[in-house]
Parts: structure tokens; C-alpha cells; sequence
């Protein structure tokens, strides 16, 4: 019997030690991915396009190596941490894809979990008001009404998605924020809209003015 339990016990910690491991090396996987999102999404707005290219694909290989090696271990997969640190990615990769107008690659595309997919998704909305205003800066544009029109569309698909929390992981209330960044995006492009055309009206009224001061 005390064989037994000694099997049993060298099974179980041998067990628990490689998960372990591999919740160790996963953590710093995670905070690596997390930082090269981070940094991708910062250098497209600085149009930094090549090195958002580099990062994004960095970030690729840390996030398919994740779950490659998590494989064993759904647990650890499924986990907050680990699946918060591919939406970052998903985050980074549609923030490119959608402010350089090309086309949104798919959940499978990206190697990643459809629930993920859309956090990520839904959280390109507040990048998408920060390239907007910073377009918004210069004058009213109507690049900025296009990425608006992303807006929409984004938040109309997430709309639909109407699933339980377990099944979303969080992604109703993330519609929800997005659905209020729209609407502050929307009232902002209208008062810049608003201003221009003021602007050209004055311009415009100067420019008969001093026509007919001429005259």
C-alpha cells in the first residue's frame, strides 16, 4: 500500500511541477506579447508602419507559440492572462489593418479564439477615436468620417452578439464602452464639421467685403 501511495505521489507533483513550468513560462510569454502590442499599436499612430509590420509579426509568433505550448494545458490556455494577452495582439493587428484600409484577417487567420477576436475588435474602437481626433487637429476631414463609419460598423456586428458571459468573456460590457466612445467620436466630428464651414463662411464674407471695399 505505501508503494502505492508513493507512485501516486511522485505522479502527481511530476504532474503539477510541468504545469507549473509551463504556467511560469507562459506568464512571460504573455508580458512579452502584451508589450509588443503595445508597442505595434503605438507605432501606427506615429505611422510607423514598417516597425508595427516587425511588431505584429513578433507579436504572431509569441501568441501561436502560446498556444502551442499551452496544448497540454487548456487550463492554463483559457486562462485570463494568457487569453487578455492574445486580444491585445488581435487589438494590434485590426488597428493596423483597419486605419491602412486593408482587409480584417478572420478569427482562424489570426490563429485565435473567436470570443478573443471580438474583444479585440471591440477594443480597436477607442484606437480608431485616437487616430480620429488626431486627424480632427488638422481640420475636419473626411478620413475621420470614414474611421467613424468603421466605428459603426464594428459596434453593429458586436451588437449581435448576444451570448452568454461565459461564452463572451466580458465582451457585452466592452460593446457597451464602445457604443459610448462612438457616440463622444460622433458629437466631435460634428462640432469640427460645424467649425470649418463657420470658418469658410467668414472667410467667404471677408473675401465680398473687401471686394466691394475695392469696388
Amino acid at each position: 500500500m505505501d508503494s502505492d501511495f508513493n507512485i501516486l505521489s511522485d505522479q502527481c507533483h511530476q504532474a503539477l511541477e510541468a504545469c507549473h513550468k509551463a504556467r511560469e513560462e507562459a506568464l512571460e510569454q504573455t508580458r512579452l506579447l502584451t508589450r509588443r502590442s503595445a508597442n505595434a499599436i503605438r507605432a501606427v499612430h506615429r505611422q510607423e508602419y514598417e516597425l508595427a509590420e516587425k511588431l505584429i509579426e513578433d507579436a504572431r509568433s509569441i501568441s501561436d507559440a502560446l498556444k502551442s505550448n499551452l496544448q497540454p494545458y487548456p487550463e492554463l490556455y483559457f486562462s485570463g492572462y494568457t487569453q487578455d494577452s492574445i486580444k491585445e495582439y488581435v487589438e494590434a493587428r485590426l488597428t493596423y489593418d483597419l486605419i491602412k484600409g486593408n482587409p480584417l484577417p478572420l478569427p482562424d487567420e489570426l490563429n485565435v479564439e473567436v470570443s478573443t477576436y471580438l474583444r479585440g475588435l471591440s477594443e480597436t474602437v477607442g484606437e480608431l477615436r485616437r487616430k480620429t481626433m488626431d486627424i480632427l487637429r488638422q481640420g475636419y476631414s473626411e478620413k475621420a468620417e470614414h474611421l467613424l463609419e468603421l466605428m459603426d460598423e464594428i459596434y453593429a456586428l458586436l451588437v449581435t452578439v448576444d451570448y452568454p458571459d461565459a461564452v463572451t468573456h466580458g465582451l457585452r460590457r466592452q460593446t457597451d464602452l464602445a457604443r459610448g466612445i462612438i457616440e463622444r467620436t460622433r458629437a466631435d466630428l460634428t462640432l469640427s464639421l460645424r467649425e470649418e464651414r463657420l470658418q469658410n463662411a467668414i472667410v467667404s464674407l471677408e473675401t465680398k467685403l473687401e471686394e466691394n471695399g475695392k469696388g
